[in-house]
């Protein structure tokens, strides 16, 4: 999408299930593991480019031997920082004692980061800082083997004031009220519970505490500890932990919110948050890699059985349209269709706006991720203009002459890049007039493509605050000098905030929401913004369950088209010349473009989750009171 927005983060959790020197064999290094992290951790860069962590465990290791090794960065480009700290560390260690370069044995016992088990994060901050601390995977350590803990996760959740206050009554004292640490320290809670209770059925049977160790390894029930800790989670979450001695999960919330997808063979357990990377990564075709079905967990025990288990009941499944439409790499195959399917949709209310003028119309697309959804909108086009020549050929056959009959089958749909993003520009002057200014150059034009009676159409995404379309994008498509432009929406309208990861927080900015407004205040209805707040204020004691979502009402007086036109005015300005037009979207398109990720809250408030609802009814009361403040 044009607008700058933080989304999302990135998991990766890879468990080797032979021997490290079988992969020394077979694959020539006893890294395959750390080799395979790196892989699917950049081919995930996309979901996360303000930090990243590395973890690993390492099975059967003495007493007084490291056995869990992290590594954490919110460098500029944290990826390659960690593992070129991994690979400092490693030929450090192997160029002084060159003569275990082959000895597997040494290397697992020596070397940092090398083991069976591991955990990759990539990360967005859409809440809190950007500080290491604030970096994924977190670890809470604790002498007994069995209860560290190392947690990352792609997650928000919207009642972090109530799992922090859970924590509290479980005699706890939270560092900090995030929900990472509270969903750390609910399952470190449980896992303590487990652990000690297991110790003592040990105990009883005339064990000593060395002795109970490995029982107590092979008996913690995971399953048992997630349902225990997530009763009172409400959020979209895909969620990977290990556990000190070798277990370790994967968690997905019960609406199916966030995405999680796996792969097992003989030889590993590989899961990760897109499909395509771990096509790509270990090769297997499209059907062997398998979704993570809603409420359930994929639990690995360190014996290396495998097995799926319902933790929470499953909801309507809500899986979230934008990493369809924008989020998730395209080179998903079901990915790529989807998004061509988008633009093939969108076609005909672009015919209407452009009056079916296709031999005067130009069409593009900005920013790159929007090139797929193009070429289906183009596809679209040329079917549309094919019908058309064939309908002139069938009708005028009788006195069609061939120099007529080869002008008319010459024709075809003009496709141009008509814009090309420069290198980022540093926005080093904070002076509002001057920081525009290099706004409004983020983006280079492809002069002479353009005639002054062409539409320019172009498509994006999706629009979210209209920020980059207003101050750079439209003035820079009028420099072309069309007679007009149509901004083409391949999502629809975002309405209201998200609460489940994704960086809009404020209705505020969103530029529907501001259509709205500027539409209640013409019409003479904005009393409607006092009676919504009222509304909201009524439902703050209720529990979530019982909270309505009554920030709908704000555009309820209006069609979907007359908000389409006032975001069109406002995204303009009186010095533009061409018409300006801008196409969003249906939800019903959308949802015949994607049938099986019908998550839409961010388009028409139906929000997944009880929480959802209070969300948007606190980011509205926010915005009437003032508050520069997120709704969770």
């Amino acid at each position: 999408m044009s607008d700058n927005l933080k989304h999302e983060c990135g998991i990766a959790l890879l468990r080797l299930k032979k021997p490290l020197q079988f992969y020394k064999d077979k694959y020539g290094t006893a890294f395959y593991g750390i080799q395979k992290m790196y892989l699917l951790m950049e081919k995930q860069h996309n979901r996360g480019q303000d930090g990243a962590g590395f973890a690993s465990i390492k099975f059967d290791m003495e007493p007084g031997q490291r056995y869990i090794s992290r590594v954490r960065s919110n460098h500029a480009q944290p990826i390659q920082d960690i593992f070129t700290q991994i690979n400092e560390r490693i030929n450090e260690e192997l160029t002084e004692k060159p003569q275990f370069i082959d000895d597997v044995a040494w290397q697992k016992e020596n070397l940092p980061y090398i083991g069976e088990l591991f955990l990759g994060h990539v990360r967005y901050g859409t809440f809190g800082k950007n500080s290491i601390e604030s970096v994924h995977p977190f670890l809470r350590q604790n002498n007994w083997m069995h209860r560290n803990l190392i947690v990352a996760g792609n997650f928000n959740m919207t009642n972090v004031k109530e799992l922090f206050e859970n924590l509290v009554e479980l005699g706890q004292h939270p560092k900090e009220m995030a929900d990472t640490v509270t969903i750390m320290e609910k399952i470190g809670h449980f896992l303590d519970d487990e652990v000690i209770e297991l110790y003592q059925e040990c105990k009883n049977n005339g064990l000593s505490k060395r002795e109970a160790s490995p029982v107590i390894a092979e008996k913690l029930d995971i399953a048992k500890i997630l349902t225990k800790a997530s009763k009172n989670w409400d959020g979209g979450f895909a969620m990977a932990g290990l556990l000190g001695h070798g277990d370790a999960f994967v968690f997905r919330d019960p609406a199916g919110i966030r995405p999680a997808f796996f792969y097992e063979d003989d030889e590993i357990v590989v899961v990760a948050s897109e499909r395509p990377v771990i096509q790509t990564v270990f090769n297997v075709p499209f059907e062997k890699v398998q979704e993570l079905d809603p409420g359930k967990a994929l639990i690995i025990k360190k014996n290396g059985s495998f097995s799926m288990e319902q933790i929470l009941e499953p909801l309507t499944k809500k899986a979230c349209s934008f990493e369809r439409i924008y989020f998730s790499r395209g080179s998903d195959a079901e990915i790529y269709q989807e998004r061509k399917q988008l633009g093939r949709l969108i076609l005909p209310a672009v015919l209407d706006v452009i009056e079916n003028d296709t031999d005067n119309s130009v069409f593009s697309y900005i920013p790159n991720t929007a090139e797929t959804s193009f070429y289906g909108m183009v596809e679209a086009a040329q079917d549309f203009l094919n019908q058309r020549k064939n309908k002139y050929i069938l009708n005028n056959r009788k006195t069609l002459t061939k120099e007529k009959l080869e002008e008319i089958l010459s024709v075809k749909i003009r496709t141009e890049k008509v814009a090309i993003k420069d290198a980022k520009l540093r926005t080093f002057i904070t002076e509002d007039s001057s920081r525009d200014d290099l706004v409004a150059h983020v983006y280079d034009v492809t002069y002479g493509v353009i005639k002054p009676t062409d539409n320019l159409v172009i498509i994006d995404d999706s629009i979210v605050r209209g920020t980059t379309l207003k101050k750079s994008i439209i003035r820079m498509m009028d420099r072309l000098n069309p007679k007009r432009i149509v901004v083409v929406s391949s999502a629809p309208q975002i309405r209201y905030p998200d609460c489940y990861g994704i960086d809009m927080a404020k209705l505020e900015g969103l530029v529907a929401f501001r259509a709205a407004l500027a539409l209640l205040k013409e019409t003479n209805q904005y009393h409607i913004v006092d009676e919504v707040y009222k509304k909201c204020k009524q439902q703050e004691k209720l529990k979530d369950a019982e909270i309505v979502n009554y920030v709908n009402e704000i555009y309820a007086p209006f069609t979907d088209q007359q908000i389409s036109d006032k975001i069109a005015e406002m995204l303009s300005s009186s010095d533009i010349k061409a018409d300006v037009k801008i196409i969003f979207q249906t939800v019903e398109n959308l949802h015949i473009a994607c049938p099986n990720h019908l998550g839409d809250w961010y388009f028409t408030g139906d929000y997944p989750t009880a929480g959802g609802n209070r969300v948007v009814n606190r980011a509205f009361m926010n915005f009437y009171e003032g508050k520069d403040a997120r709704a969770y």
